[in-house]
């Protein structure tokens, strides 16, 4: 019987996992030794990092979107459906489908969700770059846009840590090309004492926002919003009055982890931190946004989560060996600083990240990753 390694979800990780143990082991594959299954709630790859394109209407959004089957390796079989339960004593994980698709291995990277409903009145009266369809209302409400006051408000956790800077940024920007930035009163709120919370990137976005006359409100945690009065309440006491609210929801995980007994607070998975394996569970393994590591929830975290688990797993699959390739925490985050500008920080465990000055070659290389993206994705390059 050959070993099985089932994937839950068909985003970043889940894809890339894949890919690279079946491009690694695909003579195992092919002899029938090994399988590899990608279990995904969609059957459509949307590329997450072009929703703050398509807001200041930069990118094309069907440019975003791929069928999850072209971007497999064709040895990798794809079963469209939902997970709702894990039974890690059987091996089993169970569909909404009614199908149970038994493993040896299993790999959870099924992403995080926003939640704009955890605050009252933000769903109804917000607009957010957090889905497809999100950016292209938001980019709607800005084509109309003559003026008036702005908000910008961040709920925690959540993911691509540094977009809501990136998006205020862009926001000044677009504005000044427009001939509108005068008429505009912009307000970033965020969570906690400063404007992110990676210092080396708050030290930067407040320098930035001092500079562009973008006010700044901390302690800022969202509770409320007035949707007759425009009016953002914060747990702390104090108010923002907006014309158009911006926000980055608050965000949780899947519901997947709680129906199975797997998960624990935010049903985020508790996950070691080098090895990525589930607590409590050899045999299981959580990657990107899904696990409670202390790191960003970005693409690029993914990605290098993805490599350490596939090439534990080739060592599991193909030879029996114990995993002994470790994840240091790498993270890599490009900042659009304009929209012909940008930089990025680099970090991990150990290294705290510095912001280089912003160029335009920086964001010429942002652009280009946007296209290599795919490749990545294949596990080609």
């Amino acid at each position: 019987m050959p070993k099985r390694l089932l994937v839950v979800g068909s985003g970043t990780a889940g894809l890339m996992v894949a890919n690279l143990v079946a491009r690694a082991l695909e003579s195992q594959i092919q002899h029938h030794e090994v399988e590899v299954t990608v279990l995904g709630e969609r059957d459509d790859y949307i590329y997450q990092p072009g929703f703050l394109y398509v807001a200041f209407d930069l990118m094309d959004p069907r440019s975003l979107v791929r069928p999850v089957r072209d971007l497999l390796h064709p040895r990798v079989r794809f079963v469209h459906d939902r997970a709702e339960r894990v039974d890690a004593a059987s091996n089993t994980v169970v569909t909404q489908g009614g199908v149970n698709l038994p493993y040896d291995y299993l790999v959870l990277a099924i992403g995080s969700r926003i939640r704009p409903e955890d605050v009252p009145g933000l769903a109804q009266e917000a607009h957010w770059f957090y889905t497809l369809e999100g950016a292209e209302k938001l980019r709607e409400a800005l084509k109309g846009l003559q003026g008036g006051r702005v908000a910008i408000s961040v709920g925690i956790p959540h993911k691509c840590p540094v977009a809501p800077v990136e998006f205020t940024l862009m926001l000044d920007a677009w504005a000044r090309t427009r001939g509108l930035r005068d008429a505009l009163e912009i307000t970033y709120t965020y969570p906690v004492a400063r404007a992110h919370t990676i210092p080396a990137v708050a030290a930067f976005a407040e320098a930035e926002f001092e500079r562009r006359a973008i006010k700044v409100e901390t302690f800022f945690n969202m509770e409320s919003v007035d949707t007759e009065a425009h009016v953002l309440h914060s747990q702390e006491g104090t108010d923002v009055a907006f014309d158009l609210l911006v926000t980055v929801p608050p965000h949780g995980g899947d519901a997947l982890g709680g129906a199975s007994g797997l998960a624990g607070a935010g049903n985020w998975y508790p996950t070691d931190r080098q090895l990525l394996q589930v607590q409590g569970h050899e045999n299981i393994f959580a990657v990107g946004d899904t696990t409670d590591l202390p790191v960003s929830k970005a693409g690029s975290v993914a990605h290098f989560e993805s490599e350490v688990v596939a090439d534990n797993l080739v060592g599991l699959l193909s030879e029996g060996r114990r995993p002994g390739h470790t994840y240091a925490g790498r993270a890599f985050c490009f900042i659009e600083t304009s929209l012909e500008e940008a930089t990025y920080i680099s970090f991990d465990f150990q290294h705290p990240p510095v912001v280089p000055t912003p160029s335009r070659s920086i964001h010429f290389f942002k652009q280009t990753y946007n296209q290599i993206h795919w490749a990545n994705l294949k596990a080609v390059i």
